[in-house]
């Protein structure tokens, strides 16, 4: 295969890489060999070092070589196999919840073994979760790695171990003249001193240990620098090109309609809010104009966004335009669909519900009706994009929570409208507060609105940073809200690689506390069960069926259940505080005192108790997000997955900006003298998206 080019090579001609594996490469957007090696490390470990068993403390990443003298299975909430290992200095136990008996057979007594992992607390002492391991035959430090080791983003089933072994054959196959092509002019790596592509990548995938950790682990070592400078510059040309396109369509210009404006009002039981009445004007004055709109509207949990929508989508609908909003589930979906019905229908618009179990007759008669434009407005989840949905006019789109859908699930609904002569007004909002300067960067090409007024009455959420030890205390505290008719959530925030095992720590805390309170109904839900499984317990829940919730972050973006009162956040120092801060908001949404518990394992980081302390004194969302950018950075901040973001690999907004504007000059400079390279490299970091810019 020599002279050819990465991306032209598939993923399947690496050895061992069969069509299974190969899907499970597509989850993480890797179909070549150029997909591979720009599928970058998001932190790097110092294995080059061993550690002592008897100075490892909790919370360390530690390198350690022992021998076995035991292993056993334990029967409790879960199966396990645990392993004593020991040095000289004293011993721990390493913990398999994912193991099978040739596993077990092979790590027998007297074998010795170099691992890498976190140290935790147990019963019995420290130990280590799942381990990485491999048999040695001394003591000696042969087994320890020559270089820094780079952890990646995995999915199930390719593990960190193979990942890199997989990575490894790539940069061999880079090696043997195949071509990663250098887009970039030698004058413009020569006037802003960038490294060239392939050193770049090579150094990242196999750092020696004499770069700097810390600053590997900022992302600010010159190899990031010169992969950042590539990506901001490719997104920066995908969005120039195209707002230069000649062919963007014209959106539907709104006349203003007073009167429904004011019958909607009359109708509603409060008054608007200063904050909303503005959002309100700046999204009224948009969809006067022939311009799409595309606005981003930011408020708090609770901060009356979906009136301020609704609002504005009766003005859109006396135009003679219909109206989509899409949300994430079914049930906040369903949400939606019985407040506008209850605040429209008066008005005489019909308001229709589109989701997956919508099916036979009512499904049939829900199309026709939106075919015909006899239904004005449709709410529903991803079934509003599907091949056989057809809509008569649609003017305007709402998305609700629009970081939790894809790119390509927000185009879907938006080229709905294509066959219309105009582009619909697009109004997307969100709940999680995001510090106005990094909302800048992100959605530079969005216009931001922002509520931070909360309605009147609304009750602070009482906040308590207590220590695991006081579990019990806690217990109680669950047992009497339920007794008292109130329902709680039980949060589990185990924070790990793999999904499977915080979803099996969820299981075994719902189980732990089923059999301390007998009494009370306890429901359980996370990342892994069925969307319609989802549904169904979130049902439960808010029809009081369900007293406590047991959950993963699963519940962050959820519907108002005004009857939770109390909400459990477990190893509450693990998380981000605009994390922290959007769970918290899950409580609070009725008339009643709420209160919310952040359980943390002592002993606490520097930075846990900065965040933890944040929370305990503020509620107030924005202000939580400044600090949380303070603390952890716009990477943590805007989380690694959150697909409705401007998605990056490697570049982060706020830490690069100082590279803005160089990349707006160098763009430019594309532009005019270098056209050829602009959609390669266009395709190289954004896999044909351009129209991406426009969502």
């Amino acid at each position: 295969m020599p002279n050819k080019t990465l991306d032209s090579v598939a993923i399947t001609s690496l050895k061992g890489v069969g069509p299974s594996l190969e899907r499970k490469f597509n989850q993480l957007g890797i179909y070549n060999l150029q997909d591979l090696l720009f599928h970058l490390p998001f932190r790097y470990e110092d294995r080059t070092k061993l550690s002592p068993i008897n100075s490892v403390k909790l919370g360390d990443r530690v390198q350690i070589n022992g021998e076995i003298v035991s292993n056993k299975i334990l029967f409790g909430q879960r199966r396990s196999l645990q392993c004593m290992l020991r040095d000289s200095t004293g011993f721990i136990y390493l913990r398999f919840f994912h193991f099978s008996s040739a596993q077990k057979n092979s790590l027998t007594a007297g074998k010795l073994l170099s691992c890498y992992g976190e140290v935790r607390r147990g019963r019995n002492g420290f130990e280590i979760y799942h381990p990485e391991y491999k048999e040695i035959h001394s003591y000696d430090t042969n087994s320890l790695e020559n270089s820094l080791t780079p952890i990646y983003p995995t999915t199930d089933g390719i593990q960190q171990k193979r990942l890199r072994s997989f990575v490894k054959q790539g940069i061999e196959i880079l090696n043997r003249n195949h071509k990663l092509v250098e887009y970039l002019p030698s004058e413009i790596l020569n006037e802003y001193k960038l490294c060239n592509l392939k050193d770049a990548i090579q150094t990242l995938h196999n750092p020696p240990n004499c770069l700097d950790l810390n600053i590997l682990n900022r992302g600010l070592s010159s190899f990031q620098q010169r992969l950042a400078f590539e990506e901001l510059l490719a997104h920066r040309l995908c969005i120039r090109k195209f707002r230069k396109a000649p062919n963007q369509l014209l959106a539907p210009g709104v006349i203003f309609e007073k009167g429904l404006h004011e019958d909607f009002l009359d109708q509603l039981p409060f008054k608007l809010t200063n904050g909303q009445e503005s959002a309100l004007k700046d999204i009224l004055s948009d969809l006067t104009q022939t311009t799409p709109m595309h606005r981003l509207l930011q408020g708090d949990v609770g901060s009356g966004k979906t009136v301020v929508a609704a609002i504005a989508s009766i003005q859109v609908i006396g135009n003679g335009y219909q109206v989509a909003l899409m949300a994430p589930t079914e049930i906040l979906a369903e949400q939606h669909f019985n407040n506008f019905k209850k605040w429209c229908m008066p008005l005489g618009i019909r308001v229709g519900w589109l989701s997956g179990k919508i099916k036979g007759a009512l499904r049939k008669e829900t199309l026709q009706d939106l075919e015909f434009g006899t239904c004005q407005i449709i709410i529903g989840t991803h079934a509003l994009f599907q091949k056989d949905v057809i809509y008569n006019k649609l003017g305007f789109i709402i998305i609700d929570e629009q970081h939790r859908f894809g790119v390509h699930q927000r185009l879907s609904l938006r080229n709905k409208a294509s066959s219309s002569v105009f582009q619909p007004h697009q109004l997307v909002m969100t709940a999680t507060p995001i510090p106005r300067t990094l909302a800048m960067s992100v959605y530079a090409d969005l216009d931001s609105t922002v509520i931070k007024d909360l309605p009147p009455g609304r009750l602070r959420v009482n906040t308590a940073v207590i220590s695991n030890e006081k579990r019990a205390d806690i217990v109680k505290r669950i047992k009497d809200a339920c007794i008292n008719g109130r329902q709680v959530y039980w949060v589990c925030t185990l924070i790990e690689e793999s999904e499977a095992l915080e979803c099996e720590a969820a299981e075994v805390i719902s189980l732990n506390l089923a059999n301390l309170l007998p009494k009370t109904r306890v429901g359980l839900i996370h990342g892994r069960m069925r969307s319609e499984d989802k549904n169904n317990v979130m049902t439960d829940f808010k029809n009081g069926d369900i007293q406590l919730l047991v959950a993963t972050t699963v519940i962050e973006v959820g519907v108002d259940v005004p009857n939770a009162s109390l909400m459990i956040i477990e190893n509450a120092e693990r998380l981000g505080l605009a994390q922290l801060h959007q769970l918290r908001g899950r409580v609070g949404r009725g008339n009643i005192q709420s209160h919310c518990i952040l359980l943390y394992q002592t002993p606490l980081s520097r930075d846990g108790k900065l965040r933890l302390g944040v929370m305990r004194e503020s509620c107030d969302g924005f202000y939580i997000a400044e600090k949380d950018l303070e603390l952890r950075g716009p990477g943590q901040v805007l989380g690694t997955n959150q697909a409705g973001l401007m998605s990056f690999k490697i570049a982060d907004m706020q830490r690069d900006a100082l590279l803005l504007e160089d990349i707006k000059n160098v763009s430019e400079s594309l532009m005019l003298h270098n056209k050829e390279i602009v959609d390669p490299l266009i395709n190289r970091w954004l896999s044909n998206r351009e129209e991406y810019a426009n969502v």
